[in-house]
Order: structure tokens, then C-alpha cells, then sequence
């Protein structure tokens, strides 16, 4: 049999509807090359079913089987006969003995929303993104955290600090606001935010206040009070800081701020998705009240920091060794005390309100679109637990709001949560950014460890990039955030230095060493041509560099753009999103050479291919576009090539002969190609 005619996935193009009903009747189909196959059969659950050949092309003949499907997850792979020999198609593709690990699965009742397929979304670390509104800004000495004094930052361009999270630059929500145009211009579909809630730190993962947008971010109606003296750390003392954040008419003015941020963002067709921390909160929260800024005020309840009889004491879990008041004996994650853990099973009423939580901001007046979960898989004390906390938080979100996204930072297998009853995707660092990284790069997310032996190693790229992504359903990997930076992670152009280092170690200029802008554009082209949602951590597309953590959190260079890398994004935003084979086409390997990869994406009417070679020596490469659906004699286009010396988006033409296109290809260059249709390109 012709191995490289076979192909299916769980894509429209294959399965009929692709995000089935229980009890709905399904159409799953495979394609073969022409009468290549004496006969074809589906094993659905275990059972075999003999397909019928549905209709033929030139190249393929597509066989096809219809049945009920039930509630049930539903398992299944092909199996094809030509005269003495058989062979099996799954995840893993054509393969001689089947793994279940790689069978295709349906999760009956479980989608995603439509507008989150393949959507270009953006995230903002807030506090570094645009400084719109200075009255809002954190003041030197305004309180104390983690044993030293807060500090506003005068210089934008100032580089963070090894020890940067109580160091406060001014990005707010008025700044986003006011770089909207910016962002729509730049193709921007999404916003993910980093958490906005009131919060003492900069990064925010610390929550003071679920309810209500950080005074910080948002606006300070009623300022006053007195900030700290110098040596004093203790913020029972931090008059202003009590007052901007404690003050309910300040709570309230930033939430009324925030409705109408999400009112703007609507009117101009684009998302928002908030950063929900809901496995622990931080110290200074009003449950706990560590910091003692809620006790003088009597509409608050006395936090479980100071009191036993507190309503609040079983959010918490206090060791046996510990004792009231100022009981410093809590369990908290990974031992820090900052972050205490939240203490689900032994409080209902804890489990209520964080449902009420995530009802609430997805509802009017604020109606955000999704909810991304900070390390959702700690949750809770046991895996069971776990898992009934995020089905409960799915069913609450999805009845509040249908067409929310429920979106997971996870490291490792998602597959126990993407069941269709908890989360809808991760971020997708197995089967996105680690690929990619040691591909083009050679070094780990972190540039904590470089292997260069992974450089341009097109074998490891690909089986990684199979074996990660069978453990998502296709509905999630359409909506799984592809980012190539976060907040977590050095940035992408870093990597490209080939340097082992982090702030404390080799100090903050040598992140911008060395870097190759080339293989950077590389990335991106991947990241807009492959399947998921291609998510720009902000500043990558205007040429920031950055260590890990903090250093990956810069401010956005306003006035320093790299001009170039900011036009190229624009350009491929635009392709990812003016042709749609880009957001829901199948994904099928090409071309797998030393130092280059080829792969294509196709749907009935559009077909493309992306070439990108990183190294090796300058190549002629054949690419079989037969394999899209690609008639002989047709033409194709390059719509943008990217080389060590710039890019071009110039149309240049190529004729299909014997089912082949062949390009010509140089290190540092990458290429995508699609077909000319009655429609154009």
C-alpha cells in the first residue's frame, strides 16, 4: 500500500459533526491512495465495522462509516487490507501494530467555542505593558512586602531586578486601553491578561481580594494616608496603601473601570480572558489577613490570621503546632508562606465562593470571555478532589457563560482533565513550545539547559510533536495556547543566543547577546501555521529579549520597536487569519530532513505547505503536495518567505508536476506556500 496516501484525523475534514452530541449519528472517514486498498475497516471501542468507499479524486479514494455514537467517550482507528497485507492509521499514522496511546477519541457533548479555534491571542503582563494612568501608580514605601519596602520605578527602560516582584513600573488597564488600536492593528483577536485582582506583588499570583480589580490597575477615587516610614514594615501602618485597596469605593470605581474596559474590548470584536489563581491566594488576602490592613476596618471580618473564631479559619489548614493569634502555621504552596493554600476540602462555604467567583466575572457587567487556571492541577489535597472541583467549576462557568474558554497551565499528560467535563485545553508547552524550542534553538524553555544535538534534529521535532498532541481531543488542541514566551519562561529571542543563563548568573544584557532574529522569525511563522491558538507573550513581536522569571518580564520598549519584527508579526497575523486552513485545516508531516521541516495544512478547498530549515547546508527539497489534494498542473504561490536577511511577502509562483513542487532552501529560511483557488490565494 501507498503509506503516504493515508491519512485522518479528527478534524471536519474527517469527522462529521467533529464535536458530536450523544446519540447524534457520526460520519468518520479515511482516505487512501486510489484503488490502493481491497478493503478498509474502523474499529470503533474494540469493534470492527467495514467502510464503504464514499467518493474518489484523482489521487484518493475516501472511505466512509456512519453509526449512533453513545454518551461515551468513544475510541477508535483504521484498519486497511490489500490483498496480504494490513495496516493500521492512527495519531501515531500508518503503523504495522496498533498502540491505543495514539487512537483517534470523541468526546460525545464536549466542545469548544468556535470564536477560541485558532484565535491570536495576546497576553499582558499588566505592569509592564503601558503606564496609562500615573495617579494610580504604586508609591515608593507605600507598603511592605516579603521584608522590604515597595518601589515605583521612574525609568521605563530600567532592566528588572534579580529580586523584581515588589518593584512596580505603572502598567495599569488605562494602558491597555489606550494600545487597543495598536493591537487590533497588529491582528490581535484576544487578550490574556495576568492576574488583575488586588494583589500586593506585581505578577499578582497572590490574591488579596478575588472580587474586585486591583485599585492599581484600575482607579483611585479616594487617595490619602501616609506611606511607611523608613524603617518600619509593618503594613498595619501603610495608611495609603489600606486606603487605595481596603476602601470600598475604590474597589467598586475599578470594577465600574473594568466593566467598561470590557465593553471597549467587546465593541471591537475582540476577547478577554482573565488569570484565575484558585489553588491558593496570597497572605496579605482578607481571608487571612496576615498583614492586619482589614482589621481596623469593621465591614471586613477578622481574618484566620488573627483569629480562630475567624469565618474564615477553615479556608485554611492550620498545623496542630500552631496557635492563635498571629498563627503562623498554615499550609501553603511549596512552602511559601506568601502564598497559603486554599483548603477546599474542609470548606464548603470556601468551595462556594470560589464558584461564585468564577460565575461572577464571566457574567454582566464584566462578561469576560475565559478563565486560564494557574497551576490547576494542584488544586485541592487529592487527585480526586481535584478533579471534582474542576467539573463543578466547568458546569458553573459554561451555565453562566456557554461560550467561555476554560484554558490550564499544565505541565506534562492533560489528558485526566481534558475528559470534556473539566477544562477545555492547556498551554501548550508539550506539544508547542518545547518542540519548537529545542528544534530551532536547541535550548529548554527556561534557557536553563542547552542541547545541541536538538538543533535542527527534525526527527525528535515531530515524534515529540506526535506523541503530545494524542493526548489532546481535537477540539482542544484547535483552542491550546501556543506561545513561544510567557512570564514563566526566558523569551523566545533569547533562546536563539544558545546561552545557559538567568539574571543572577550571567547577568540581564547577556539575554540580548548574540540573538538571531531569523530563527526567531522562524518561530513565528510555525506559530501561525501550525494548529491551536498562536499566542504572543507581548514585546516578543517587538524584538524584547529576557532570562527567565524576572527578567522575561521587561516593559514593552514604547519608541525602541524592532520595526521589522513588529511588520512581520502583522504580516503573518494576517495570513493566520485571513485563510482558514491555518485555524481548523488538517496538519500532515512533509518533509523531515537535518535541520528542516516541512508540513502542510489543508481543508477541501484550501491547501498549504510551511518549509523551514534552521540549518545544514542550502538544499533543493521536493515536497509531495500530492499529499494536500494538489491536482498535477495546478499552480501554487508563495505568499512569504523569511531569510537571514529579512522578509518578503512577494507572490512567486510555482506549477505542480508529477504531484511535486520543489523549492529552494537556506539555512535561516522558511517559506509557506497555498494554492490558487476561485477565490485567489
Amino acid at each position: 500500500m501507498n503509506r503516504k496516501g493515508i491519512y485522518s484525523d479528527g478534524t471536519g475534514n474527517f469527522v462529521s459533526p467533529s464535536q458530536p452530541g450523544p446519540c447524534e449519528t457520526v460520519e468518520l472517514r479515511c482516505r487512501v491512495a486510489t484503488q490502493d486498498v481491497d478493503a478498509a475497516y474502523v474499529v470503533i471501542n474494540g469493534l470492527s465495522y467495514k467502510m464503504q468507499q464514499k467518493y474518489s479524486t484523482s489521487r484518493f479514494d475516501f472511505y466512509a462509516y456512519s453509526f449512533v455514537i453513545s454518551a461515551e467517550k468513544t475510541t477508535y482507528y483504521f484498519e486497511l487490507h490489500k490483498a496480504d497485507e494490513i495496516l493500521f492509521f492512527n495519531r501515531q499514522g500508518v503503523v504495522e501494530q496498533i498502540n491505543p496511546y495514539f487512537n483517534f477519541c470523541l468526546i460525545p457533548g464536549f466542545s469548544t467555542p468556535e470564536w477560541a479555534k485558532g484565535a491570536v491571542m495576546y497576553q499582558i503582563f499588566v505592569d509592564r505593558f503601558c503606564n496609562g494612568d500615573p495617579n494610580n501608580d504604586v508609591e515608593d514605601d507605600e507598603y511592605t512586602y516579603i521584608g522590604e519596602h515597595v518601589r515605583h520605578i521612574a525609568d521605563w527602560n530600567q532592566l528588572p531586578a534579580a529580586m523584581d516582584v515588589r518593584h512596580f513600573y505603572g502598567g495599569d488597564l488605562k494602558g491597555v486601553l489606550d494600545n487597543l488600536d495598536y493591537l487590533q492593528e497588529l491582528g490581535v483577536e484576544v487578550l490574556y491578561l495576568n492576574p488583575i485582582f488586588v494583589s500586593p506583588s506585581n505578577h499578582k499570583y497572590d490574591t488579596q481580594d478575588y472580587d474586585h480589580i486591583d485599585p492599581h490597575y484600575g482607579i483611585i477615587v479616594e487617595d490619602g494616608g501616609e506611606c511607611l516610614a523608613e524603617d518600619d514594615l509593618e503594613n498595619a501602618h501603610a495608611g495609603k496603601y489600606i486606603q487605595r485597596v481596603v476602601n470600598k469605593v475604590n474597589l467598586e470605581a475599578s470594577n465600574d473601570f473594568f466593566a467598561k474596559f470590557m465593553k471597549e474590548v467587546h465593541a471591537r470584536g475582540m476577547k478577554v480572558i482573565l488569570d484565575g489563581v484558585f489553588n491558593h491566594c496570597g497572605s496579605f488576602n482578607k481571608w487571612m489577613d496576615r498583614e492586619k490592613i482589614y482589621a481596623q476596618d469593621a465591614s471586613y471580618e477578622k481574618g484566620a490570621f488573627v483569629s480562630e473564631n475567624s469565618p474564615y479559619s477553615d479556608f485554611f489548614h492550620f498545623y496542630p503546632d500552631g496557635s492563635w493569634p498571629d498563627n503562623t502555621h498554615y499550609d501553603s504552596w511549596w512552602g511559601n508562606d506568601t502564598l497559603p493554600k486554599l483548603n477546599y476540602e474542609d470548606s464548603q462555604q470556601l468551595e462556594d465562593y470560589i464558584m461564585r467567583i468564577a460565575a461572577k466575572w464571566v457574567s454582566e457587567p464584566y462578561c469576560i470571555d475565559g478563565w486560564r487556571l494557574d497551576v490547576a492541577a494542584d488544586l485541592g489535597h487529592s487527585r480526586p478532589y481535584n478533579h471534582h472541583f474542576w467539573k463543578r467549576f466547568r458546569d458553573t462557568v459554561k451555565a453562566a457563560n456557554s461560550e467561555a474558554v476554560i484554558l490550564a497551565e499544565h505541565y506534562g499528560d492533560p489528558s485526566p482533565w481534558l475528559d470534556g467535563t473539566q477544562w477545555d485545553t492547556v498551554m501548550n508547552y508539550d506539544a508547542f513550545m518545547e518542540p519548537i524550542s529545542w528544534f530551532l534553538t536547541g535550548m529548554e524553555k527556561h534557557s536553563d539547559v542547552s542541547k545541541p544535538e536538538r538543533l535542527g534534529d527534525a526527527n525528535h521535532f515531530f515524534t515529540a510533536m506526535t506523541n503530545y498532541r494524542a493526548r489532546f481531543t481535537t477540539p482542544s488542541l484547535q483552542v491550546a495556547m501556543n506561545e513561544l514566551s510567557n512570564h514563566d519562561h526566558s523569551r523566545f529571542l533569547t533562546r536563539t543566543n544558545h546561552h545557559v543563563g538567568r539574571t543572577a548568573s550571567a547577568g540581564a544584557r547577556a539575554a540580548e547577546m548574540g540573538v538571531d532574529h531569523a530563527v526567531m522569525r522562524l518561530a513565528v511563522m510555525m506559530q501561525m501555521t501550525w494548529d491551536g491558538a498562536p499566542t504572543i507573550y507581548y514585546g516578543d513581536e517587538a524584538g524584547l529579549c529576557g532570562w527567565t522569571d524576572p527578567d522575561n518580564r521587561r516593559c514593552y520598549p514604547w519608541g525602541k520597536e524592532d520595526k521589522q519584527m513588529i511588520a512581520f508579526h502583522r504580516e503573518m497575523i494576517r495570513l493566520h487569519r485571513d485563510y482558514p486552513v491555518f485555524r481548523m485545516g488538517s496538519l500532515i508531516e512533509l518533509v523531515s530532513e537535518p535541520g528542516l521541516v516541512g508540513y502542510g495544512r489543508f481543508t477541501e478547498k484550501e491547501k498549504a505547505f510551511v518549509l523551514v530549515q534552521v540549518a545544514g547546508e542550502p538544499r533543493d527539497v521536493t515536497v509531495e503536495v500530492w499529499r494536500l489534494g494538489i491536482e498535477d498542473g495546478e499552480d501554487m504561490v508563495q505568499m512569504i518567505a523569511t531569510t537571514n536577511d529579512g522578509f518578503a511577502p512577494e507572490a512567486i509562483l510555482g506549477h505542480v508536476t508529477d504531484g511535486t513542487l520543489t523549492i529552494h532552501m537556506e539555512p535561516g529560511m522558511g517559506v509557506v506556500w497555498k494554492n490558487l483557488n476561485l477565490h485567489g490565494v
